[in-house]
């Protein structure tokens, strides 16, 4: 196909999503300007009205099947999330019966916001952990039952429908083609569907985000052709895919690994915590993709123009603590240790004696009491600096405290924290 036919398809796709939403905003951001020295703006995917971009193919999708006429009158999906929002809302806005398949892992906010969006119009079944599980589950139903599946990815209607956040960038820019553009990945739709529309000698310099623990575009450029994850992290359950989609990858595989940047979780929660506390805005891990990637672009971006699809904002706010914890526990504020603290009257009173001004205990817990001599204790440090925990541990060392930093240790971390 080529770029023009494209590029027609596209804004046909976007006026048809006019029936369903303005274009999101796309807003020049002063605290991210100036602290990187660039023009920054944020492609506001979040205040869609499922509060991410997947609406834009899920509608799509559904759309060209019913102008087909190749709608049975049911459709199913597989989705973390997101997609399912997207799946519903465009099932109730067709009036169409749909079926969605959700890891059992999916935060408790967006299944509940896919049965409001989908009302009666929607099924919704909990299959398996991850998004690979509910895809093949989704299958079986569309093969057993003749419901039409709506990839979340990994089609060409999917794609088209992705892309209109594209056009609706050039418009907003007047014309002007962005010197970057930063597009958050997990199975690729959003990031192949951009870089085929702004195909061409003037296209922006594409960078793309993934989550550390799920690097699936990365490990496949690294290796030269699509690679299935053995295992990932789903944190960022948004874009926690363990193999690209076949068709995006097809897009992509041009680019160099070092053109998609890894983002660490505990950093990825920073990043949130301080775009609700500075910004006021609510992003979900994945949705902070393309903001936390600035802390790697760095200077490289100053002086440009550059965009930052901010890709969803459906953030369970139970999940908060967590989020304070890994972001804490990544700037090194926090730290958990398993002390051996001698069993006698006045040995905590000594410990406490260690700590600085700065530190607080914000976790004790006694792990064993049986033992004659010695006792062992789970107990967590917070402190105002980083540089704080030196100083503790030379204190503990000088003391012959016994200690062991299990902070790092994810096997303990995931059994005692």
């Amino acid at each position: 196909m080529s770029q023009s036919e494209f590029r027609s398809r596209v804004a046909t796709a976007e006026q048809a999503l006019r029936a369903l939403f303005p274009p999101t905003p796309l807003q020049l951001n002063e605290h991210l300007s100036a602290r990187y020295g660039a023009r920054i703006y944020l492609k506001r995917e979040d205040l869609t009205p499922v509060r991410s971009y997947k609406i834009r193919g899920a509608f799509n999708f559904m759309r060209k099947r019913i102008a087909e006429g190749t709608a049975t009158g049911r459709f199913c999906c597989a989705s973390a999330g997101n997609h399912a929002q997207g799946f519903a809302f465009a099932c109730r806005h067709f009036g169409l019966n749909g079926r969605i398949f959700m890891p059992v892992t999916t935060p408790q906010q967006k299944i509940d916001k896919t049965r409001v969006f989908g009302g009666d119009a929607v099924e919704i079944e909990l299959v398996g952990d991850f998004f690979d599980d509910c895809y093949a589950a989704a299958r079986t139903y569309s093969a057993e039952t003749g419901a039409a599946m709506v990839p979340p990815f990994d089609h060409e209607d999917i794609v088209e429908g992705q892309a209109s956040v594209g056009l609706e960038i050039v418009e907003q820019l007047d014309g002007e083609i962005a010197d970057m553009l930063v597009l958050p990945v997990g199975g690729g739709g959003l990031a192949s569907g951009l870089v085929r529309y702004f195909e061409g000698d003037a296209r922006p310099d594409f960078r793309f985000v993934e989550p550390l623990g799920a690097p699936s575009l990365r490990t496949s450029l690294v290796s030269g052709e699509r690679v299935r994850l053995p295992q990932l992290d789903g944190f960022v359950d948004g874009a926690a895919v363990a193999e690209i989609g076949a068709l995006p990858y097809a897009t992509l595989s041009g680019f160099p690994p070092d053109a998609v940047l890894l983002s660490p979780e505990g950093r990825l929660c920073k990043t949130m915590l301080e775009m609700l506390n500075v910004e006021g805005i609510v992003l979900e891990p994945a949705g902070a993709l393309a903001i936390d990637a600035l802390r790697d672009l760095g200077e490289s971006v100053r002086g440009k123009t550059v965009v930052l699809v901010v890709s969803g904002g459906n953030f369970d706010f139970e999940r908060l603590p967590d989020v304070k914890e890994r972001a804490l526990r990544y700037e090194g504020l926090k730290k958990y240790f398993i002390l051996r603290l001698a069993q006698r009257p006045g040995a905590l009173k000594d410990f406490l004696d260690y700590l600085g001004p700065d530190d607080d205990i914000a976790r004790f817990e006694y792990l064993k009491k049986s033992a004659r001599d010695f006792a062992s204790i789970l107990i967590g440090i917070e402190t105002k600096n980083a540089a704080n925990f030196a100083g503790l541990l030379g204190r503990f060392d000088e003391a012959g405290v016994s200690y062991q930093d299990i902070t790092d240790n994810q096997i303990l971390a995931d059994l005692l924290i």
